[in-house]
C-alpha cells in the first residue's frame, strides 16, 4: 500500500492540526455524499483539496466512530484491480443530516471568525503607524488599558 510521505510547509503548525481534527468529520461525511469511498480514497481525496496532514490512520478510528454511531455503514465489494475486496463506506440518512447540521455550524464559525480577523485586521492596519515606534515593536503605553 502506498504511504503519503510529502510534507506541506504548514504541517508542522499545530493550530492547522487542531483545525483539521475538529473539521476531518464534516469533510468525510461530504466525501462519502459524493459518492461510496475506501479508506485510501479519502486520503486521495482529502490531499488533492489541500488537507495533507491526514493519514490512513487517522482515517479509519473516525470511520469507526461515525459507524457506531450510524451516520455511515459499510460494505465490502470487490477492488477494480483485482485484488482483495475492500471496505466501503456509504452515508445513512441520519449521516446526511449530520452532515447538513455540521455543515452550516462550519459556515456560521468560520464567519464569525473570519469578521472578527478582518474587523481587528482593518483596526491594526490604520493604527500600525501611529501605535509603532522606531524599531517596529508596539508602545505599551498606547494599548488599552
Amino acid at each position: 500500500m502506498h504511504r503519503m510521505t510529502k510534507e506541506p510547509p504548514t504541517s508542522g503548525d499545530p493550530r492547522r492540526s487542531q483545525l483539521l481534527r475538529g473539521a476531518l468529520d464534516i469533510c468525510l461525511l461530504a466525501l462519502i455524499a459524493e459518492r461510496p469511498r475506501y479508506g485510501y480514497e479519502f486520503v486521495e481525496a482529502l490531499t488533492e483539496g489541500g488537507l495533507e496532514l491526514v493519514s490512513e490512520g487517522s482515517i479509519y478510528p473516525l470511520l469507526a466512530r461515525m459507524e457506531r454511531a450510524g451516520h455511515v455503514e459499510s460494505f465490502r465489494a470487490p477492488s477494480a484491480s483485482g485484488g482483495a475486496p475492500r471496505k466501503y463506506y456509504r452515508l445513512t440518512r441520519a449521516g446526511a443530516a449530520e452532515l447538513a447540521r455540521g455543515h452550516t455550524v462550519w459556515q456560521d464559525f468560520t464567519a464569525q471568525v473570519n469578521g472578527i480577523l478582518a474587523t481587528t485586521e482593518q483596526t491594526r492596519g490604520r493604527h500600525a503607524h501611529d501605535d509603532r515606534n522606531h524599531d517596529g515593536r508596539t508602545d505599551p503605553g498606547d494599548l488599552p488599558q
